[in-house]
């Protein structure tokens, strides 16, 4: 039997606002991540992976074209409860806090350069995708990477530390087609950089994904 299950988000609806609208959080996370969770559960019955983790899913069929459609969905559920862990309303953005600062300053030279790294990936994605910081392995060295549609660093055998979603409907109600000012909010004003740490550590954060 399937244990997968749309999370409850992490704050209220309106709790990220003004940064992002409640009417955003109600369609990405009650319809669009919602759709990803029972298409999965759809999916499941009769394909032996039924008692399986999200992340042991993600495993399975990253490398089968023949569960292609299966993997989007498994990635999709996991990309999106990563991300709604990756904003807070509570003093969110800035400069990175804990074990990350001095890392990432080691790895990119400065919070800077990070910082505009990982705007460029977000922002030169084309079309649906994600942008993520990444390790090699729990408490290594850090990377920007950029994915396409669900793809995610599961997938490649690295460690997610932060992500952006920037697929239109994470933005298009409050941003239009202004996806870096949506970047810019993002990076300034939501980044929750205790889960960040924790993820790096390779600790759980009291969150199931």
């Amino acid at each position: 039997m399937s244990n997968i299950t749309l999370p409850d988000l992490p704050y209220a609806k309106d709790a990220l606002e003004p940064h992002i609208s409640a009417e955003t959080l109600e369609y990405h996370h009650d319809k669009h991540h919602a759709a990803y969770v029972n298409k999965l559960k759809d999916m499941l019955p009769g394909s032996g992976l039924e008692d399986k983790t999200l992340p042991e899913i993600i495993e399975a069929t990253a490398k089968d074209d023949s569960k292609q459609t299966m993997f989007n969905q498994a990635a999709q559920v996991w990309n999106h409860t990563f991300y709604w862990n990756c904003m807070t309303p509570d003093n969110g953005g800035g400069e990175p806090t804990g074990d990350l600062k001095g890392k990432i300053e080691e790895d990119f030279g400065s919070y800077d350069k990070f910082r505009e790294e990982f705007k460029n990936a977000a922002t030169s994605q084309f079309g649906s995708g994600w942008a993520w910081l990444v390790a090699d392995k729990v408490g290594g060295k850090l990377s920007i990477m950029k994915t396409s549609d669900a793809d995610n660093p599961l997938a490649h055998d690295k460690i997610a530390v932060l992500t952006c979603d920037v697929w239109e409907h994470a933005y298009y109600i409050d941003y239009r087609n202004r996806r870096p000012d949506y970047v810019d909010t993002f990076l300034d004003k939501l980044v929750n950089w205790d889960y960040a740490n924790a993820k790096y550590k390779g600790q759980d954060a009291g969150v199931e994904e």
